[in-house]
């Protein structure tokens, strides 16, 4: 009995300290107070950072990046820039040319831990910090740092004085502690691509002339001592004289991001049971009619993502003309202003929808691109679609894989974002790559699964970091498929997708139709089979690794489910009792949702093969 007990014991004990460290958080506080002189383009400021070690490591090291030493002659980003075969139009050569007043760069003035002075060293964009006091798990402590930073010329998002006039597009602004988790520190140089951070809270006061009106991360505090809009209707503004000091506060977000401009036009609208949005941008006779006519669209963008992907879990977004691209942040996104109706509500569409997949639910977008841009362009896309009523094919991202597939340029969607060879290769496996996974992940699960998956993926790891194998486990419990063999297939290796019908043969009245896995890439099998008398019949022929099959998607349909395909067969016999001379044609995949590379052996009219085989043997 004492035995039994102890066992207990030890596996409750085990349990317990194993659901305590799986997946545990880093978690940081910040406060600072910086000042922008806006003649001399200088920022300094303090900053003031709790950090908590909640891993199971001793930590003797921490790491941050410093973003804007980028913007120097012969920095990282520079070199590579320039020696990519098809670089970036905006960057190109243009840091290789910054003068002594135009570079960015952030000097660390002053760094302690608990009081204690540190010692560090500035790698390119990458501090390092040797600890005075290792960090014991499960322990805090606290970094006073002052430091002193130049804004650049606006290269790519970070910077002053874009093309569109934006004065001031504070990204990467600040130093920021780099992210550690069960893989280890996440201290990338920065060379122009994607980004990580770490959970936690951010008290920030911004010092700088009042002319400015500013719009960022978090809610502002002080809107009656600020105006410019954020006041409340009827309220009186009590401005002191001298700069303002603009109050925001964050709490749960990764990062923090702001922009300043004097011409900024503030205007408000609220989401139905959703956040207030903000929208910032210079309003004159190149944005004027859009941007009004594109704020309506955002609130119905808003409405679409939290009713089938989750529901937004801050009270505020702000969407600021910024005018380089788009960049997506906690709680806004910065974007360009000008340009037509479409690309307006495409570009805002897309950046907000990051705060799903990238502000809430964090995935490393360094290593997992595709988790982030290609399943915030493919749910923008839905929105945008269900506000047009246009259907949801995803046609743009099935051909931009086929391009690249044509190109020869393809290579895993796995890699890290900064180590693609092409930046065509990197934008078409984190945007196109990941948006057909998921759409095709549609065609192997079926679309109630998939949508109901989707929502269950979010609610559940949402500001947890997931990982691809959270994902695929979320999706194989909701529609009780194996579904890792997809991912391995579609995400880690380069094999491709061609399914053809390769014979129809009639024998002893039945029909006997042989399809071929020409491609290396096995999938379940749709056939679509009309007959003459303009009945149809769906075929369905599940793969074998997925130990299982998809529920029917259309209930009017006749769906016949066959017997599983094994993934190392070739080729595949299906029986079908009805006469040749009885079909009209098949086709397989009719949805056209799977990306076969070649659809031209997909679909047979029966009547055109001449001859066909009638055989009674």
């Amino acid at each position: 009995m004492k035995t039994i007990l102890l066992t207990i014991l030890s596996v409750c004990i085990y349990t317990t300290i194993y659901s305590q460290d799986y997946r545990w958080q880093q978690r940081v506080e910040y406060a600072m107070n910086v000042q922008l002189n806006t003649e001399t383009h200088k920022l300094t400021g303090d900053q003031r950072l709790v950090y908590y070690n909640n891993s199971p490591d001793t930590l003797t090291k921490v790491y941050y990046h410093l973003f804007f030493n980028a913007f120097q002659p012969g920095s990282m980003m520079d070199v590579r820039s320039r020696n990519l075969p098809d670089p970036d139009r905006r960057v190109m050569d243009r840091i290789s040319k910054l003068k002594e007043n135009e570079i960015g760069y952030q000097h660390i003035l002053s760094l302690k831990q608990d009081g204690k002075p540190l010692s560090y060293r500035v790698d390119g964009t990458i501090l390092e910090v040797t600890l005075a006091k290792a960090m014991l798990p499960k322990t805090k402590t606290t970094f006073e740092m002052t430091f002193e930073a130049q804004v650049p010329v606006q290269i790519r998002r970070s910077g002053r004085n874009n093309r569109e006039g934006i004065a001031y597009s504070m990204t990467q602004w600040y130093p920021k502690l780099a992210e550690y988790d069960f893989q280890g520190w996440h201290a990338y140089q920065y060379v122009a691509r994607e980004f990580h951070g770490v959970w936690g809270d951010f008290d920030v006061r911004i010092t700088m002339d009042p002319k400015f009106v500013i719009g960022g991360t978090g809610k502002l505090q002080n809107p009656e001592a600020i105006g410019h809009g954020y006041e409340k209707p009827g309220a009186s503004v009590k401005r002191a004289p001298g700069n303002l000091t603009w109050h925001f506060l964050a709490k749960d977000v990764i990062d923090f991001a702001w922009a300043a401009d004097p011409d900024y036009t503030h205007d408000r609208l609220q989401v139905p049971n959703g956040p207030e949005l903000h929208f910032f941008y210079q309003k004159n006779e190149k944005t004027a009619e859009t941007w009004k006519n594109m704020q309506p669209v955002a609130v119905n963008v808003f409405q679409h993502l939290n009713e089938y992907f989750g529901k937004y879990p801050f009270d505020t977004y702000s969407i600021i003309q910024g005018g380089d691209g788009g960049m997506e942040y906690p709680m806004c996104t910065l974007i360009l202003g000008e340009g037509n109706q479409a690309g307006l509500n495409g570009v805002m569409a897309h950046e907000v929808t990051h705060s799903w997949y990238q502000m809430v639910l964090a995935s490393n977008e360094a290593l997992y691109a595709w988790m982030d841009e290609g399943f915030t362009d493919f749910a923008s896309e839905e929105a945008l679609n269900s506000i047009y009523n246009e259907p949801n094919t995803h046609t743009s991202s099935y051909n931009s894989y086929f391009g690249l597939v044509k190109s020869g340029l393809q290579e895993p969607a796995i890699l890290h974002s900064d180590h693609f060879n092409t930046n065509r290769a990197y934008s078409t496996a984190a945007y196109s790559i990941g948006a057909v996974f998921l759409q095709q992940l549609k065609y192997v699960i079926g679309e109630e699964n998939f949508y109901k998956g989707m929502k269950r993926y979010y609610n559940t790891w949402k500001m947890r970091h997931p990982e691809p194998n959270d994902f695929l486990r979320v999706m194989e419990k909701t529609s009780g498929l194996q579904l890792h063999w997809y991912y391995r297939y579609w995400i880690q290796t380069t094999k491709r997708i061609d399914y053809g019908i390769q014979s129809i043969v009639e024998k002893e009245g039945n029909t006997m139709i042989e399809l071929q896995r020409i491609g290396e890439f096995p999938m379940p099998i749709d056939l679509l089979v009309t007959y003459k008398d303009g009945s149809e019949e769906l075929l369905h022929i599940p793969l074998n690794e997925m130990l299982g099959s998809k529920p029917a998607e259309d209930k009017s349909q006749k769906r016949t489910v066959a017997e599983a395909w094994p993934w190392v067969h070739p080729l595949y016999t299906l029986k079908l009792n009805r006469k040749v001379d009885e079909i009209q044609n098949l086709e397989i995949d009719p949805t056209q949702r799977m990306a076969d590379i070649d659809r031209k052996n997909n679909k047979v009219l029966v009547d055109e093969i001449k001859p066909y085989t009638n055989s009674t043997k």
